[in-house]
């Protein structure tokens, strides 16, 4: 008979204070072990990273099935009741076992420690091994701070486009989305005749939501984006990936101290959020991934953030007497191993480097009295480098077309941009925070591929 007593979570069911009758429990076996007087199984159903143990007699019919192995589904009703083994509060001692779905030996999980290499060959049954349930219970922890975090400072969250004709300023290599056929595309004086394609002229999947957050930022004052972005860069690092999630606020009426504010108080709240809200995995990340890990968080939590500017931290880094791989010069961005040193050495903590010069930064951020730099900042904190990016906006429409022609922007693209300056601008600052970056520095975990859960990458779009 299929067992008809409401399902409870597992994690509910571990955290009770008492033993508990007419249980039913839902989940996939990670091992089982037969016995002539008793047999065990080990019960998750991925709503926590422990496991539940049953207890049950060998004479339940489900136990002779030869479908009940690793990687099988079963319900299991019964009592939860203390425990005599140690390292577990409750077992629960099953009165039936219904098996929901079976799994034989080939199951590729069996209980031993697999490769993440292994594990992303295998994307769509990974989130079942510990590791992975753990950073994917994490990964929406912290989707619902984000969201959480702007709703109580009265952010308006807005869905920017998905396909857009907007490269943002040549942030990275567009994916091209056409219904032309690309064997025989239409041709106009030998060149893609683009005005036959379904959006009649040449778009892609965004990079960036920021350009048309900024429209919304001016209309409704404070808003904010979470959405996925694309980057058909060939690049195999274990930093980069197609496909990943940005969170992109944008502030009306604000200047750059504003914009260094929020960053700080974001990247406070969602660290404190995970220390508080989901301590059993960063403990397994802890144990299993980076050995002092929380620690590290707790550091940021209480951290006093510093600030620089580009000049003084370049001054820093050349009297620094350090043989650096990439060398230091004004002028030159920062690398890796810069922002390390600058976080790690000398203000042993996190830190904003502010006003880059202008040369390195895109034409929409605004542009200093010095005229040599722009009121941009990058968030670095220990152990990563930058980990948030983002700048004053340029709000007077002369200075604004100033910039674009000498980072070659065409105006003609962007002739809704410059509206926005053009009737009613302000003064106007937001960032960037990539979603993966953020994880891999939570979690502790060292590639990108592994924050999400069925990475895009050269080569690869499996699932």
């Amino acid at each position: 008979m299929p067992i008809a007593i409401p399902r409870s979570r597992i994690r509910d069911l571990l955290a009770r204070s008492e033993p508990l009758a007419g249980v039913c429990a839902k989940g996939w076996v990670r091992t089982v072990r037969r016995g002539k007087e008793v047999a065990f199984l080990e019960l998750n159903d991925g709503s926590c990273l422990a496991s539940l143990q049953v207890v049950a007699e060998p004479s339940l019919a489900a136990l002779a099935d030869p479908g009940l192995g690793t990687g099988a589904c079963v319900g299991v009703s019964g009592e939860l009741v203390p425990s005599p083994a140690a390292g577990q509060r409750w077992e629960l001692r099953a009165s039936a076992i219904e098996l929901l779905g079976g799994a034989d030996e080939t199951y590729p999980l069996q209980k031993k420690r697999h490769t993440l290499e292994y594990l992303r060959s295998i994307a769509h049954l990974r989130p079942r091994a510990n590791t992975f349930g753990a950073l994917f219970r994490l990964r929406s922890a912290l989707a619902f701070a984000t969201h959480r975090f702007y709703r109580e400072r009265g952010f308006v969250y807005v869905h920017t486009p998905i396909i857009t004709a907007s490269d943002c300023e040549g942030a990275g290599e567009l994916f091209r989305v056409t219904t032309l056929d690309p064997q025989q595309p239409p041709l106009e004086k030998g060149k893609v005749d683009w005005r036959e394609d379904f959006f009649a002229e040449k778009t892609g999947l965004t990079v960036s939501g920021q350009l048309e957050g900024e429209l919304c930022a001016l209309a409704l004052g404070d808003i904010y984006t979470f959405g996925p972005t694309f980057r058909a860069e060939n690049s195999n690092t274990s930093r980069h990936a197609a496909e990943f999630w940005m969170i992109e606020p944008e502030m009306a009426f604000a200047d750059l101290q504003d914009d260094c504010r929020l960053a700080e108080d974001f990247l406070r709240y969602l660290v404190t959020f995970a220390l508080d809200e989901c301590g059993d995995d960063l403990v397994f990340f802890n144990e299993r991934v980076e050995p002092g890990l929380i620690a590290r968080l707790e550091a940021l939590a209480k951290a006093e953030f510093s600030t620089m500017t580009y000049s003084e931290a370049v001054t820093r880094l050349e009297q620094s007497g350090k043989a650096f791989q990439f060398p230091v010069a004004w002028g030159g961005d920062l690398q890796s191993e810069h922002e390390r040193y600058l976080t790690e050495e000398v203000v042993k903590g996190p830190l904003f480097v502010t006003d880059y010069p202008a040369d390195l930064k895109a034409f929409y951020m605004r542009l200093n009295d010095d005229r040599k730099t722009v009121a941009a900042m990058d968030l670095l904190v220990p152990r990563v480098g930058e980990i948030i990016g983002g700048s004053q906006r340029e709000e007077r429409l002369d200075v604004l077309r100033e910039r674009m022609a000498v980072k070659g922007v065409a105006e003609e693209g962007l002739w809704w941009y410059l509206d926005s300056r053009r009737w009613g601008s302000c003064p106007h600052a937001g960032f960037g925070l990539g979603f993966e970056r953020l994880l891999m520095y939570i979690s502790g975990m060292e590639n990108i591929r592994d924050v999400i859960p069925f990475p895009r990458t050269p080569g690869s779009a499996k699932f």
